[in-house]
């Protein structure tokens, strides 16, 4: 994403923004801050931003102003006016220390229990508070807007004149994206009960913002980027009351704003330079990358030194998690181990001028591409076409609706469920190749793609039962006792799909093996002389002589999944020849570990189900297919591969562990089918890989 986003918390967090700001302060007969301090040493001074600047210090301070320590301190540090210093609302709460969390719990343990379980139930204590860390109050969010690689590798070495275009470019696309979260993503909550808390989210008067230009990355690749500190402090429209920012639409709304930034960058640019635009692609798992056409990836790679560092430690990070949990890691723990490898490997930031910068990006690309950097890119802009812009008109209605139903294609691919914001996306993805006059056009094409889309979705939030008084509706109708953008929405092809998993999941029609065949595996021991637990025989011969077309074996990471798949392999094959368990997994990684540790044929389902369209292949009668980390399958994939090996007489198994819920695509399947059993799904239940009661 070009845009990220992180809490800061209350206190002395905004520091770090004012450590590199060059002490000078620039020529100013400069017009912009990038060229007034081309020359010093650091980056410029923050400046203000967000319409909501007229309510503090009773209008002292105007967009584009600069922003002060002192003020910084007043509004993110304590929340108060950065004029004034009058409270803007109720003070940050205050919360108490992991540490003292840690000595109440302790203290109010039994006095009457052992040495040893009073022992266990401090370090589990320990273990809990730990995890859930410290808590602080939310002062604000920090936006990092980048422009994308292809960019700022154009911007870092072209001249002067042109990099004030591409600076000037960005800082309006960000004021747009901007001034969008003020309309569509800004909002707070009021109304308090005692059992809900607020009840109702109404409309604020805007935004208050700073925010920091940066040059380079932390290994001195250009990149160009903006942090946007938007403070938690909002002024409720309704009343004119000082409130918190509701943070919710603020984390939901981050790919949609970092979608819409691209495209509005991306026209911005397309209008000043008349530069061009293609889609390269980066892998099933991420999305294309839109970058300028000419600037090549060998280019690209050169400059992108701190990336390849955090990938080379984010790879290390997983490898090592999925030896140690016999799985490969989920969504949510990759992106944990990312943000690890992130700070691990970040180094020491160097100050430097822009102009000691871009002399070494010039001269490190003049190297790569034997040519001086600053005439290539001149000679990028002199090929590129104008190209003339559209209006939102412009585009036919038959064709917002085409592509409403494409995004849903799409989002029912990866999620299960989907909200506003995940359709946007998808919206502004899809409608990236076109270049729009101004960010209204654009705004309006992508709503109106984004709506035909919930058209063509199902709806699953039940509508309201009761109209709300014009005084508690927004002005686009709907209730403010309602989250904006809430409304959660599936297919019928989703729900179909789940339908079928079940019914074969319910149906007794598939290849099985002997009882006697799998009391003669159970009963001996493997290759290392381990016997079966009971819990893992149990569930093998369940699985073996049930029948099912559709199977599911549930298990935590260390219950002995592994050895009990090797185990039914081997029943298997005994039963219906050597090559009659095939393997399956969502990601390469996780089929090749599958792969090494039952000594089968492996791939992973997106793979597969390729060479099954371009080449044929199948499933054969009898055979087992094991889908492991099943609970990160996408239920589209899912239902495919298990009507094909239905109708080839195979049976599916899939293996997993319901608890794991962040799915690759679009998951939840193989909860849905273990619930469907009743407690009667087979499972695993001792944990092998830990030796005290309560590590398990």
């Amino acid at each position: 994403m070009t845009v990220s986003m992180r809490v800061m918390s209350a206190g002395d967090g905004y520091k770090y923004l004012l450590r590199t700001i060059a002490a000078a302060d620039g020529d100013r007969s400069l017009s912009t801050p990038l060229t007034r301090y081309y020359t010093e040493e650091g980056t410029p001074p923050g400046t203000w931003m967000g319409a909501a600047l007229h309510g503090l210090g009773d209008g002292q301070i105007a967009f584009g102003d600069e922003v002060s320590e002192s003020q910084l301190q007043l509004l993110i540090g304590m929340g108060r006016d950065p004029v004034s210093g009058d409270p803007l609302g109720r003070a940050f709460p205050r919360y108490v220390s992991v540490a003292d969390r840690i000595e109440k719990r302790v203290a109010d343990l039994d006095s009457e229990l052992g040495m040893g379980e009073r022992a266990e139930q401090i370090s589990l204590i320990e273990a809990e508070e730990t995890e859930s860390g410290n808590r602080r109050a939310v002062a604000g969010f920090d936006y990092t807007f980048s422009v994308p690689k292809s960019v700022s590798v154009l911007w870092g070495v072209a001249d002067a004149g042109t990099q004030a275009l591409i600076a000037q470019a960005h800082h309006d696309a960000v004021a747009q994206v901007v001034e969008f979260m003020e309309r569509e993503v800004a909002a707070t909550r009021s109304g308090y009960t005692a059992a809900d808390g607020a009840v109702a989210q109404v409309e604020v008067t805007g935004l208050i913002a700073t925010a920091f230009d940066h040059y380079d990355s932390r290994s001195g690749d250009p990149q160009l980027h903006t942090h946007v500190v938007i403070s938690n402090k909002v002024q409720t429209a309704l009343d004119g009351r000082w409130r918190s920012l509701d943070g919710r639409p603020m984390h939901a709304a981050v790919v949609a704003l970092s979608e819409h930034y691209n495209a509005v960058l991306a026209d911005r640019l397309a209008g000043t330079l008349g530069v061009e635009w293609e889609a390269r692609d980066r892998g099933r798992d991420r999305n294309p990358a839109w970058e300028i056409t000419g600037v090549s990836e060998e280019l690209i790679e050169e400059f992108s030194s701190r990336a390849r560092d955090i990938d080379a430690e984010a790879d290390r990070l997983i490898a090592v998690y999925t030896t140690e949990h016999g799985r490969r890691p989920s969504a949510r723990t990759i992106v944990r181990l990312r943000a690890q490898a992130t700070l691990a490997t970040r180094p020491e930031k160097q100050v430097h001028s822009l102009a000691d910068l871009t002399s070494g990006w010039r001269d490190r690309a003049g190297r790569l591409l034997g040519e001086d950097a600053t005439g290539w890119a001149g000679n990028v802009l002199a090929e590129a076409q104008q190209v003339r812009p559209l209006r939102a008109d412009d585009v036919p209605l038959e064709v917002i609706s085409e592509l409403g139903q494409a995004v849903v294609e799409v989002v029912g691919e990866k999620r299960s469920t989907w909200r506003r914001w995940n359709l946007h996306s998808e919206a502004s993805r899809q409608s990236m190749a076109w270049r729009f006059a101004t960010a209204s056009d654009r705004e309006a094409i992508v709503g109106m793609i984004a709506d035909a889309a919930e058209q063509a979705s199902l709806r699953l939030t039940p509508p309201e039962l009761a109209t709300s008084p014009a005084a508690f509706r927004r002005p686009d109708g709907t209730s403010v006792f309602r989250p904006r953008h809430s409304t959660v929405f599936s297919s019928t092809v989703l729900l179909e799909a789940e339908d079928r998993l079940l019914e074969h999941s319910r149906t007794l029609t598939g290849p099985m093996v002997e009882v006697e065949t799998v009391e003669k595996i159970t009963a001996k021991p493997d290759r290392e002389g381990h016997l079966l637990g009971d819990d893992q025989a149990a569930a093998l011969t369940q699985i073996a002589v049930s029948g099912r077309v559709l199977d599911v074996l549930v298990g935590p990471a260390g219950a002995g999944k592994t050895t009990a798949m090797n185990a039914l392999r081997r029943a298997w094959e005994k039963q219906h020849g050597a090559g009659s368990v095939v393997g399956l997994a969502p990601s390469a990684v996780a089929a090749q570990v599958l792969g090494d540790d039952l000594g089968i044929a492996t791939e992973n389902t997106a793979k597969w189900w390729q060479n099954h369209l371009t080449r044929g292949e199948t499933f054969q009668a009898g055979q087992l297919v094991i889908i492991d980390e099943a609970s990160l399958a996408g239920t589209l994939s899912l239902d495919r591969i298990t009507s094909l090996a239905a109708q080839a007489g195979a049976k599916v198994l899939l293996v997993g562990d319901y608890g794991q819920l962040q799915s690759v695509d679009a998951g939840g399947a193989f909860g849905m089918l273990v619930a469907d059993r009743q407690d009667d799904a087979p499972e695993l239940v001792d944990v092998h890989r830990f030796i005290h009661e309560w590590e398990k």
